[in-house]
C-alpha cells in the first residue's frame, strides 16, 4: 500500500517545515547571542577598569555595607542588567551587597 499526498497537503507540509525550522533558527540565533554577551560580560567587563571604578563608587556610596543586611559589603549586584549596552548600567541599577545575600538574591 502506497500512500499518496496530494500537492495541497505538500505545500501545507513544507509551509509547515519552513516555519518551525525559522522558530528554532531564531531561538538559536538568540541563544547564541545571549552567550556572546555573558561570556563578554564575565570575561571581559567585570575583570576591567571601568568596572573597577564603578564598582568603588557603589561601595562608597552604600559606606561599604550589604543594603540588606547592614553587614560588611564584599561584591556589587545588578539589581537589572543594560540588556543591549553591557556597562552602561546606571549606578542606580548597582548596590553593595554580603556574599551571603548575594547568593539568596541569585536563588
Amino acid at each position: 500500500m502506497s500512500m499518496v499526498i496530494s500537492p495541497e497537503n505538500k505545500k501545507i507540509i513544507l509551509l509547515l517545515i519552513l516555519l518551525f525550522g525559522g522558530v528554532i533558527l531564531k531561538w538559536l540565533w538568540f541563544e547564541m547571542k545571549r552567550r556572546h554577551r555573558r561570556d563578554y560580560y564575565r570575561n571581559t567587563y567585570l575583570k576591567s577598569d571601568v568596572w573597577q571604578r564603578k564598582r568603588a563608587v557603589v561601595f562608597k556610596r552604600d559606606n561599604w555595607r550589604c543594603v540588606y543586611c547592614g553587614g560588611k559589603a564584599t561584591q556589587v549586584h545588578h539589581k537589572r542588567y543594560a540588556k543591549r549596552n553591557i556597562g552602561k548600567e546606571p549606578i542606580e541599577w548597582l548596590v553593595s551587597i554580603c556574599n551571603s545575600c548575594h547568593e539568596k538574591q541569585h536563588r
